[in-house]
């Protein structure tokens, strides 16, 4: 089903998790994807020859989100080569759980600069660049409906994506609109690191359905936030967590 009709959608942080599977299922809506990485090049190509070779159009590019003139490069050459961007996805981010005491500044640093400055970067550069009536769609969390020990600034840094995305569509104009997606856990590569099994299943049991999300369970509501379908929504936060907050 061609919902997507050919619009150009660039996803950040796609080389792997829930980017990953975004770009899949944009791809099979019938969107152009622009697959972005950092620093993992490898499975980011991977992802768009399979796009590619499954009848859809991909392409790789690389940019440090945390720096303003890469992310300028991004669009500018997203745009030589597509002609246009009609759609920002913004998955790109990293999280450091630990107690607050035990956080670093590095690890605070880290945090802020690709969860909040590198999303900053794309929307301001999506305010004269992205196509009339595009859309920008953030990734944040559901950890942010709950005080949950040890998120405590990776919360903080989508609570912030949050509040630029609610002023951002109050401002951008020109048609588009701008909403977020908080997932609750999902099964990621991210969201697995550093936590044990009795963790994961703690935090499963804060479901009714007593599991994890998918990627696969999270990208559908990408696709429709980024089709015209979703028209006369702007400004909102959407819970896709599995009734756990």
């Amino acid at each position: 089903m061609s919902t997507l009709n050919q619009k150009v959608v660039l996803v950040t942080g796609a080389s792997g998790g829930i980017g990953s599977e975004i770009s899949r299922q944009i791809a099979k809506a019938g969107g152009k994807v622009i697959v972005h990485y950092a620093g993992r090049k490898e499975p980011a190509q991977q992802l768009a020859d399979e796009i590619n070779q499954g009848g859809g159009e991909a392409i790789v590019l690389q940019a440090d989100v945390r720096k303003s003139d890469e992310v300028k490069k991004l669009f500018d050459d997203a745009i030589a080569h597509f002609g246009r961007i009609d759609v920002l996805v913004n998955t790109a981010g990293i999280m450091i759980t630990k107690s607050l005491k035990d956080m670093t500044d590095e690890d605070f640093d880290g945090q802020f600069d690709i969860n909040v400055k590198g999303t900053f970067n794309t929307m301001r550069e999506a305010y004269t660049k992205l196509a009339d009536n595009g859309n920008i769609i953030n990734l944040s969390t559901s950890v942010n409906r709950l005080a949950v020990p040890a998120y405590s600034v990776y919360s903080a840094t989508k609570s912030a994506v949050e509040q630029l995305t609610r002023v951002a569509s109050k401002e951008i104009g020109r048609g588009i609109r701008v909403n977020s997606v908080s997932p609750g856990p999902t099964g990621t590569e991210l969201y697995f690191k550093g936590k044990s099994p009795e963790i994961i299943a703690r935090q499963a049991a804060l479901s009714p359905f007593n599991r994890i999300g998918d990627p696969k369970e999270i990208a559908p509501i990408i696709v429709f936030l980024a089709s015209d379908e979703a028209r006369w929504i702007s400004g909102q936060n959407y819970g896709v967590n599995g009734a756990m907050a």
